[in-house]
C-alpha cells in the first residue's frame, strides 16, 4: 500500500476528535474525516463559534481552526468516508458490560463490532484498519475474524494503535508524546501496514519515539499503563488514610518518596479518588481477562486498586456527614467542580458523582458549580447510578452558573475538582455569606488551608 491519502476516523468523541485533528493540522496532503452518527455532536463540531466544540481542551480550538474546512471534516455520512479511506481508525466506546456474562467487569464490545460489519458491508478497497479504542487484548481477532469473512474479497490489515492521552492535556501529548505504540500483524502485508500509520505520525514525531510491537503487546501495554498509573493513585491514597489517623502529612509523604529516582513523583496526588473514563474501565478489564485464564490471584491483585478508590469517594462522603454532626439531611452543601480532573468538561466515573450520590441517600440539597460541565450532563451522571427516580435527583441537585451564588447560605463547600480558579475565589467574601460553623472539605488537596483556618473555616483536606 502506497502513502496514505484518506483517513475516516469512527467516533468523534474525546478521543477521535483531538487525535485526528492534530493528525490533519501535521498532515495537510492527508484528507481526514472523523464520522459519528450523532448528528448534535457533528454539528458542534462543526460550529463556527469554536467555543461550542463538544470536547473542551486546552489548545484544541486552534487546532481545529488551522484544518477544518481544509483537510479535516466532520460527518455523519458513515459508509462515504469509509468507502473514500485507505486508513479507518476506530474510536468508539468501549464501555464496561451492564448486562449479562462479565457484567461490571468485561468491555462491551457491541460499538466496535457494529463498526467492523460496517466496514465489511461498505469496503471495495483493501483497508487498513486501526484499533484506537481502549481495547482487552484479543479484540483484533474479533475484528479480523468479522472482517475475513464476508466474503467480499477486500484485504484488510488490523493494526493497534492505543491512545496515551491524558485530558486536560491531551493537545500536548498529541504534539509531543513520550511514545506512540503501533502493534500489527507479522503475516503478508502487516509490516507494509504498520509502515503506512508509522510514517503518518513521523511527520511530526521522531521515528525513535514511535515503537512497533505484535498486536497483543500493544493491546495489552495499553491496559497495563492505566492499570500502573492508577495503582500510583491508590497507594498514596491508601496512606492517605493512615495519614489522618497518625498526624502525618500526606503531601509530606509524597514529595519524599517521590524524590527517590526509582519512585518519582508524578501520580502521588493525595485527592477524592481517581476517575475518567480508562483507569477503572481498564482495570476491570484486566481482572476480567485474568480471571478468564484462570489467573485468580492476578485478578484480586488488581481489583484491589479498585477497591480502594471507591473506598475512597465513601469515606470523603462518610467524613462529611460525621463532621456535619452526622446529618446532612436539609443541609446545603456545595460542591465547587464536577468534571473528573481539571481543564476538561469530561464527567465519565468523576468521584463527585458518587459523592454526590451518597450525600443525596442522607437527603442533603447539593448545590454544584463547575467552569466548563452543562447541568444536564450532571443530572445525566447521577441518574446513570439507578439509585433512586430521577425527579428526587433533579430535587436533590441544583446547578449554578456562579461559585458565590451556589456557595451562598451552604453548611459546608466540598473540593471534588483540582480547578485552579478555585484558588484565587474571593474565600472571606464565600465565608461571610456562609452558615456557621463554616465548613471546607478539600478533597483535591488545592487550597491553602491556613488561610481558609484563619479566616474562620473549619478546613479539612485529605490525608492531613
Amino acid at each position: 500500500m502506497g502513502k496514505i491519502k484518506n483517513i475516516c476516523c469512527i467516533g468523534a468523541g474525546y478521543v477521535g476528535g483531538p487525535t485526528m485533528a492534530v493528525i490533519a493540522a501535521k498532515c495537510p496532503d492527508i484528507k481526514v474525516t472523523i464520522v459519528d452518527l450523532n448528528a448534535a455532536r457533528i454539528a458542534a463540531w462543526n460550529d463556527e463559534n469554536l467555543e461550542n466544540l463538544p470536547v473542551y481542551e486546552p489548545g484544541l480550538d486552534k487546532i481545529v481552526a488551522e484544518a477544518r474546512g481544509r483537510n479535516l471534516f466532520f460527518s455523519t455520512e458513515v459508509d462515504k468516508a469509509i468507502d473514500e479511506a485507505e486508513m479507518i481508525f476506530i474510536s468508539v466506546n468501549t464501555p464496561t458490560k451492564t448486562y449479562g456474562l462479565g457484567k461490571g467487569k468485561a468491555a462491551d464490545l457491541k460499538f466496535i463490532e457494529l463498526c467492523a460489519r460496517q466496514i465489511a458491508a461498505v469496503s471495495k478497497t483493501d483497508k487498513i484498519v486501526v484499533e484506537k479504542s481502549t481495547l482487552p487484548v484479543r479484540t483484533a481477532e474479533a475484528i479480523r475474524d468479522i472482517l475475513d469473512n464476508t466474503g467480499n474479497g477486500v484485504n484488510y490489515q488490523i493494526l493497534s494503535n492505543p491512545e496515551f492521552l491524558a485530558e486536560g492535556t491531551a493537545i500536548e501529548d498529541l504534539l509531543a508524546p513520550d511514545r506512540v505504540l503501533i502493534g500489527g500483524e507479522t503475516k503478508e502485508g502487516g509490516k507494509e501496514a504498520m509502515e503506512a500509520l508509522v510514517e503518518v505520525y513521523a511527520n511530526w514525531i521522531p521515528r525513535e519515539r514511535i515503537l512497533t510491537t505484535n498486536v497483543w503487546s500493544s493491546e495489552l501495554s495499553k491496559l497495563t499503563a492505566n492499570a500502573f498509573l492508577a495503582q500510583r493513585v491508590s497507594s498514596i491514597n491508601a496512606i492517605s488514610e493512615l495519614c489522618e489517623k497518625t498526624e502525618a502529612n500526606v503531601s509530606e509523604v509524597a514529595r519524599a518518596i517521590g524524590m527517590d529516582s526509582r519512585i518519582g513523583s508524578k501520580f502521588l496526588k493525595a485527592s477524592v479518588g481517581f476517575g475518567g473514563s480508562c483507569f477503572q474501565k481498564d482495570i476491570l478489564n484486566l481482572v476480567y481477562i485474568a480471571k478468564t485464564y484462570g489467573l485468580n490471584e492476578v485478578a484480586d491483585y488488581w481489583e484491589q486498586v479498585i477497591i480502594m478508590n471507591d473506598h475512597q469517594k465513601r469515606r470523603f462522603a462518610s467524613n462529611i456527614i460525621k463532621t456535619l454532626y452526622n446529618t446532612v439531611s436539609g443541609k446545603k452543601i456545595a460542591f465547587l467542580g464536577w468534571a473528573f480532573k481539571k481543564d476538561t468538561n469530561d464527567t465519565r466515573e468523576s468521584a463527585a458523582i458518587y459523592v454526590a450520590d451518597d450525600l443525596l441517600f442522607e437527603q442533603a440539597n447539593i448545590a454544584v458549580f463547575d467552569p466548563k460541565v452543562e447541568e444536564k450532563q450532571m443530572h445525566y451522571d447521577v441518574n446513570y447510578l439507578n439509585t433512586r427516580d430521577k425527579e428526587e435527583n433533579k430535587k436533590g441537585i441544583t446547578v449554578f452558573a456562579d461559585p458565590y451564588e451556589a456557595c451562598k447560605d451552604a453548611h459546608a463547600i466540598a473540593i471534588l475538582t483540582e480547578w485552579d480558579e478555585f484558588k484565587e475565589y474571593d474565600w472571606q467574601r464565600i465565608y461571610d455569606n456562609m452558615k456557621k460553623p463554616a465548613f471546607v472539605f478539600d478533597g483535591r488537596n488545592l487550597l491553602d488551608g491556613e488561610k481558609l483556618t484563619s479566616i474562620g473555616f473549619v478546613f479539612q483536606a485529605i490525608g492531613r
